[in-house]
């Protein structure tokens, strides 16, 4: 007899079925976002992607903002494995926020998603966009910079990182210099936009470290000489030829 209001639960080969699908149907989504926004994704586009009808498709969402959002979770999943797993095996304290910090940088230059950090893309197209699309990225950005935060205030209790450090401060600093990064790939495909937001943020862990803090952490690289007096030293053998030319005008000039 069937209860009046309930549905009837699916047999479990069918529950099993219904979620490989979800799952399907989530990756290309999160591959399409990606790169085209939430915005552009569509029923009618995932499913010609998927080979499905959009029925079959409202099955599993019932509108396109429910697709967004379980876009959005299911993107912050492919985050918390290629990230942040990886770096909690690392040592707590400072190894583990330079752990961090490496990690989020080597996850958007290996391109997890297609289109680069999908939630920095995510958060510049719904920033300004009141909804539950956008409280949910809110959400999960807010997650991330908590995250770096904590991991400072742990180096901090561990006694690797000097106390006067406002954790909240340096996670906006780390994440600053992350999103940069992730900007100058993106749009110049410049790839050593990684290696300078690795040296800047290195060079912020160094400062702060204590004593005990920085046998931890990888050794700064020395700048060459050109940049750090701002000057370019001439080539081998160009300085006595300038001298030279000096000597030979001084002489010209006392002829005339």
């Amino acid at each position: 007899m069937t209860i009046p209001g309930k549905r009837k639960a699916k047999p479990p080969r069918l529950q099993a079925k219904g979620e490989r699908t979800r799952q399907a149907i989530l990756e290309t989504a999160v591959d399409i976002a990606s790169v085209e926004g939430l915005e552009g994704l569509t029923i009618g586009q995932l499913a010609t992607k998927l080979s499905m009808s959009k029925s079959g498709l409202f099955a599993h969402f019932g509108s396109k903002e429910d697709l967004q959002l379980a876009t959005v979770d299911a993107a912050r999943l492919i985050f918390i494995h290629a990230v942040i797993k990886p770096t909690f095996a690392a040592e707590r304290g400072l190894a583990r926020l330079w752990k961090l910090c490496d990690t989020w940088l080597a996850y958007v230059g290996g391109k997890v998603f297609r289109g680069g950090c999908f939630f920095a893309a995510a958060a510049a197209e719904f920033d300004s966009r009141p909804g539950p699309v956008r409280d949910r990225i809110a959400a999960i950005m807010k997650e991330w910079l908590a995250t770096l935060a904590q991991v400072v205030r742990d180096a901090q209790e561990d006694g690797q990182f000097q106390s006067e450090v406002d954790p909240t401060q340096l996670a906006f600093e780390i994440n600053a210099m992350e999103l940069a990064a992730n900007w100058a790939f993106q749009l110049y495909g410049d790839r050593q936009a990684f290696a300078r937001a690795r040296a800047a943020t290195l060079e912020r862990l160094h400062r702060y470290a204590t004593s005990s803090g920085v046998g931890v952490l990888p050794p700064l690289k020395r700048a060459k000489r050109k940049g750090l007096s701002g000057k370019s030293r001439a080539p081998k053998g160009t300085e006595s030829k300038s001298k030279g030319r000096k000597r030979g005008n001084r002489r010209s000039e006392s002829k005339l």
